[in-house]
Formats: structure tokens, C-alpha cells, sequence
């Protein structure tokens, strides 16, 4: 049987007790990529855990509510993770886009706003803005339909390349009324106003929960994490996990719990359903 681990802060082990005390009420936050699924060089080739979607169809039905938040597209996410037409996860809902997207598992519906025009404008000068930087080779773009990302993993030297852009794609950015999100070796450009905290925040709030868990890898996991320090100052118990990896720091400092990549949050879910009835 999977442990339980003890979370290392009073305000994450309250979280945990709340939990577990009244599971109906709790709300399960879950980012996809480096949470769910593990990191690949390709993102088009990534997948869930094959231990994730048992371990939430199992742990879905005693809670609240389970929301997996990502900056994918909601249907890209609920393609990649396999969660459609999956026993125990009719009441799933995946937010995609920084919750602008919403997919609902109870209709296999994807709800979203109209496209803001500057992801079109962006992506448009991206490919010339790469090699006049010169970091066109290795680095590539990813099409997310509504946002834009630029990944240097394949370059060779992928840090100095993520450098490199940091600035210009921030000035492309600017200009087309985008902002610019930092990642694990990928700079993606969106639209602002959302982002995993102001997602997190609306669907606990919508859902009426009375405990909030989340986990999450990398730097723009980092305002669900604020999200969930507002909910706790509010009243609200939480728990915060984070995925770990060596790539990214800032989150396991602030974790109450780290565990060890999606294998670790699979087991994590799989424990806390055990221990719900």
C-alpha cells in the first residue's frame, strides 16, 4: 500500500487532516505536464502516467471535485492524459488555457472566449525573431492555439538559448498585448489576465469546497500555490504538492510535500484514496 507522506509545514499538515476529514468537500488541483505526465523533449508525445487516470478514477468519486489546470489546450490535455469516457471520472473537469478553456467530462464539451488577436500577430513574426536572435536551430515553436511557445530543450545548449530569447519574446509580447510565462526550458507567450492561480481560485470558490490540495512542477504553478496560501489566509485548508524534479527549485521550496516526478503524485493519489471512504 502506498504511504502517506507528513507534510513538513502545520498549514500543510491541517490541509492533509482536512482532506481527509471531509473528502465530499476537498478539491484536487492537478497540473498535466511534469505532474501527470512525465517531461519529453516532444510535447505532442507526451502522456499521462499509465498509473494516473486509474488512481484518479478511484480518488475522483470521493471528493468534491478533481480539476486538472494546465496551459494546453482542454482538449489537447484530456486527448494526452486519456480522461474521456473513463469510469469515475464523469465529474472531472480539465481547465485548460489557464482556465480560459474549460472541458467538462459530464458532456465532453470544451467551453472558451473568442481568441485574443496578438497570439495571431506573434506567430507570425516568431520564425523571423528566432534567426535573427540566432537561435533558431534546436529551438522550436509549439502551436497552442490560443497562446505560443518557444522550447529550447534540443538546442545545444538549451539554458543559454532560453536566455538568449528571454528578452525579445518579452519586447514581441508586450507589443501584441501578450505577456510572457516562463517554463522548464520553454518561454510561452499568452494572452494575460489568467493564469493557474486565478483558475484554481475560481473553481474552488465556484464548488463551494472546504479543503483545496494542489500539485504542480514548474514556474507557472507557482500562483496556484499563491492561491492556495489566499485560501488558507481565508480560512480554507490546503495542501501543496510539488513534483519533483531538478530543473525547477522555486516550488520545492515551498511545498508542503514533495515527491518524486509523476510517479510520486500517482502514488500520492492512490494514498489519499485509500484513506478516504
Amino acid at each position: 500500500m502506498d504511504l502517506l507522506p507528513t507534510p513538513a509545514t502545520k498549514a500543510g499538515r491541517d490541509g492533509l487532516q482536512a482532506l481527509l476529514a471531509k473528502p465530499r468537500s476537498a478539491v484536487i488541483g492537478l497540473d498535466f505536464d511534469g505532474t501527470l505526465s512525465p517531461i519529453v523533449e516532444d510535447p505532442e508525445q507526451a502522456r499521462a502516467h499509465p498509473d494516473a487516470v486509474p488512481a484518479l478514477a478511484t480518488l475522483a468519486p470521493k471528493v468534491a471535485s478533481v480539476a486538472v489546470i494546465t496551459g494546453r489546450p482542454a482538449e489537447v490535455a484530456v486527448r494526452h492524459g486519456g480522461f474521456a469516457g473513463t469510469s469515475g471520472l464523469e465529474h472531472l473537469v480539465v481547465l485548460g488555457h489557464y482556465g480560459a478553456e474549460r472541458w467538462d467530462a459530464a458532456t465532453n464539451t470544451v467551453t472558451a472566449p473568442p481568441p485574443h488577436p496578438g497570439v495571431a500577430a506573434v506567430r507570425a513574426e516568431l520564425p523571423g525573431l528566432l534567426d535573427r536572435v540566432g537561435t533558431g536551430h534546436g529551438t522550436w515553436i509549439e502551436e497552442k492555439g490560443r497562446a505560443v511557445a518557444v522550447h529550447t530543450r534540443r538546442a545545444d545548449d538549451p539554458q543559454a538559448a532560453f536566455e538568449a530569447l528571454r528578452a525579445p519574446l518579452a519586447d514581441l509580447a508586450t507589443r501584441h498585448g501578450l505577456i510572457v510565462e516562463p517554463g522548464r526550458l520553454v518561454l510561452e507567450l499568452r494572452p494575460p489576465g489568467m493564469d493557474k492561480g486565478v483558475a484554481l481560485l475560481d473553481h474552488v470558490r465556484a464548488t463551494g469546497a472546504g479543503s483545496v490540495l494542489y500539485a504542480g512542477d514548474d514556474l507557472g504553478d507557482l500562483p496556484a500555490y499563491a492561491a492556495v496560501d489566499k485560501l488558507r489566509s481565508d480560512g480554507v485548508p490546503g495542501l501543496l504538492v510539488c513534483s519533483g524534479s531538478t530543473e525547477v527549485t522555486e516550488l520545492a521550496e515551498r511545498a508542503d510535500v514533495v515527491v518524486d516526478g509523476p510517479e510520486g503524485v500517482v502514488a500520492l493519489l492512490r494514498a489519499l484514496a485509500a484513506r478516504m471512504p
